[in-house]
């Protein structure tokens, strides 16, 4: 027996047919363009306030660093059985030599990962504090950002080698964080060399009608860009969502685009249909949404170049994204935890 899930509008999915999607992912070959960001984690315990100013001393206890931005979209990919083709620019310093190290451990080809002399790599460095045998919180956020444009050798170089890599891909996830690495110009090339046939899929976070006119298929926007880029505020004004989502739809010439809403769920606009609106899944409780909208990409994209239509990867990407917040930190969702997690979707259809 079939077992659906009704979402609020639009229809409903074949839970047991999602599972069968997820298994095709395995070798799907994809390739990730965009701004990798180092996701650094030091961790200290609470000793005393300090008497030169009412802060926390914290003695360090250790350091970790993962990976952020289109690299979690990357490190995603990987989790979810997919072969993954990074293309980044990252500087010749720790965070970038950190990002390196951790996708070679992963055995991931670093050929179109540029390091580039003066440059700084995206760096989020994050201080968690906490007592002996309690949850660290996060107290301090420093951002560390590149100083100046990406020298045009580098932008030429990474536009060559998108043109090159596309020829065996399945799908090209973009991760447009605006520190300079991709740009619509460079995305329109790639889709234009390839066709039609190829899912884009986008995830911009200043710029998101600038890709207008460069083949992109799919965008995965959360609300408060969406908002931006419309100049309004949605927030539980479904008629504000739903002629935002449709605007941005029709000037983009989408297939398909998915605004991630939160603790609301998600909405999924489509050319010809419905919107439909699919309920948060699991806990609206979220424990971390750092890096969700990385998953969502992933997963998404993946869904796609499966052969799955968007209301199926709406709802496989929805489930993941689920997962994910349910985790500390920046994190990723196994294709093992993915299956696990619609089966237990699909059971709870059932009774």
């Amino acid at each position: 027996m079939k077992r659906s899930r009704q979402a609020d509008t639009g229809g409903s999915v074949d839970l047991v047919g999602l599972l069968a999607l997820v298994e095709k992912f395995a070798g799907k070959r994809v390739v990730l363009f965009g701004d990798f960001v180092a996701d650094e984690f030091q961790y200290g315990d609470i000793t005393r306030v300090s008497r030169e100013a009412p802060v926390l001393i914290l003695r360090h206890r250790e350091t970790h660093v993962l990976p952020g931005g289109g690299a979690n979209a990357a490190n995603n990919l990987v989790a979810l059985g997919a072969r993954v083709v990074p293309l980044t620019a990252v500087g010749e310093d720790a965070s970038g030599a950190a990002l390196l190290a951790y996708f070679r451990d992963k055995g991931i080809d670093q050929s179109g990962i540029v390091r580039v002399k003066g440059w700084t790599t995206p760096t989020k460095t994050r201080f968690l504090a906490g007592f002996a045998h309690t949850v660290a919180q996060q107290v301090l956020r420093i951002d560390r950002e590149p100083g100046r444009a990406l020298p045009d050798t580098v932008g030429d170089k990474l536009r060559k080698s998108l043109l090159a890599k596309l020829r065996r891909a399945d799908a090209l996830a973009v991760s447009d964080y605006g520190f300079g690495v991709a740009s619509p110009e460079t995305v329109r090339q790639g889709a234009s060399a390839r066709g039609k046939e190829l899912p884009v899929t986008l995830d911009s976070r200043f710029q998101l009608h600038a890709y207008a006119k460069a083949g992109v298929t799919s965008a995965t926007p959360n609300e408060a860009e969406l908002e931006a880029a419309h100049h309004t505020t949605i927030g539980k004004d479904l008629q504000e969502l739903e002629r935002s989502g449709s605007a941005t739809l029709k000037a983009m010439k989408l297939d398909s685009l998915l605004v991630t809403r939160g603790r609301d769920g998600l909405a999924l606009f489509v050319r010809r249909g419905p919107t439909t609106h699919i309920p948060v899944h699991g806990s609206n409780q979220a424990v971390d949404v750092t890096g969700a909208g990385d998953t969502v990409l992933a997963t998404f994209t993946l869904a796609l170049a499966s052969g799955g239509s968007p209301l199926e990867a709406a709802h496989i990407a929805n489930i993941a994204a689920g997962l994910v917040v349910m985790k500390r930190g920046t994190a990723t969702v196994s294709r093992e935890e993915l299956l696990a997690g619609i089966r237990a979707e699909a059971g709870g259809a059932a009774s």
